[in-house]
């Protein structure tokens, strides 16, 4: 039996380094937001496999990279949730240097507030958060109020995502996106509550369908997927209201756990390939943040004012960010919100 296991201990550890020293690459990202066409060519090209995988909102990602479920490589979080996992050392500083495609990043979208260096980022899309409405039902709102409408009970679908539907409660009452102040945070917690008896569903993914077989007439998203959204339903419209919105970043971040790293830079470069990017934008719907890419898309859709608005005609911009020590505040509103 020793004789035995001194031959197989060899063999299990050859295993176990095969193992991790696989060509693959982990990657989490928001559900729907990549042309998986893509994904095919990347393993054409480098014969690296893509385990791919998805989440809902931040806060889902947040959680299970934490807590060490799934072995990440390369993730795509937004602007204030890349704030805090940098501030809580889990993302690793990446060297553009190795990335050849950064060039075409347009200069305005690198060294944001929530990454002042572009030390843990690469910029991906971006957009806002408005309100998609069917024209048929709906009037053109002009408020978050509409949202809170009672005409429009059963037919409303607010967002599955924490700051989203948190900041819309409090961009509503004239608050800031990012209030640290306890009373309006309580006052859009009990508007919240309030409104719940009105909404049809809490979602994210599954909005689009919903609206554009108008099973709902009235929802609270996201500029990119509102844009795919009218393309397959004429009578949707997309609008920002008159007291301002979120102009959000997603970005491409390395986890400090990744055990593929090159092959991340690989793939970061892949994206960032001006007619890969182009590619995306197209299928996502979303803002793309070079103009390289923005020059091979069809010109109806960069001048197209949803995904590419005129931003100084906007009352009220925010991009969100880290709550730090309110964060628990924020979780709390949204977890009493669902559980009523």
């Amino acid at each position: 039996m020793k004789k035995l296991l001194f031959l197989l201990v060899p063999f299990l550890l050859l295993t176990s380094c095969k193992k991790e020293n696989d060509n693959v690459l982990y990657v989490f990202n928001w559900g729907e937001y990549m042309d998986m066409d893509l994904i095919d060519e990347f393993e054409q090209e480098t014969g690296i496999e893509v385990i791919y995988d998805t989440f809902v909102q931040n806060e889902d990602m947040y959680m299970k990279v934490k807590e060490g479920g799934g072995n990440y490589d390369v993730l795509f979080p937004s602007d204030y949730m890349i704030e805090r996992m940098v501030s809580e050392d889990m993302l690793l500083p990446i060297d553009t240097s190795k990335i050849e495609n950064f060039k075409y990043i347009d200069d305005e979208f690198k060294n944001l507030d929530y990454d002042p260096n572009s030390k843990h980022s690469i910029p991906y899309m971006w957009g806002t958060v408005g309100i998609l409405y069917n024209d048929k039902y709906v009037d053109k709102p002009d408020s978050w109020n509409e949202l809170w409408d009672p005409k429009y009970k059963d037919e409303i679908i607010m967002m599955d995502s924490t700051r989203d539907s948190i900041g819309v409660a409090l961009l509503r009452r004239g608050y800031s996106l990012n209030s640290r102040d306890v009373g309006e945070l309580n006052k859009s917690r009990e508007d919240l509550i309030k409104q719940k008896d009105l909404v049809l569903a809490y979602m994210v993914d599954e909005t689009k369908s919903l609206m554009v077989n108008e099973e709902a007439w009235i929802s609270l998203m996201y500029s990119g997927e509102a844009l795919t959204s009218i393309q397959e339903n004429s009578d949707l419209k997309y609008t920002i209201p008159k007291e301002g919105t979120n102009i959000w970043f997603d970005s491409m971040v390395i986890s400090k756990k990744s055990k593929n790293v090159e092959n991340a830079y690989k793939f970061i470069n892949f994206l960032l390939d001006p007619n890969v990017m182009a590619q995306n934008g197209e299928y996502t719907g979303a803002s793309v943040p070079e103009t390289k890419a923005k020059e091979i898309l069809n010109p109806d859709e960069i001048t197209n004012e949803i995904s590419y608005p005129d931003l100084s005609k906007i009352s009220h911009l925010e991009i969100y960010k880290n709550p730090m020590d309110f964060v628990e505040v924020y979780d709390d509103i949204w977890a009493d919100v669902k559980a009523h």
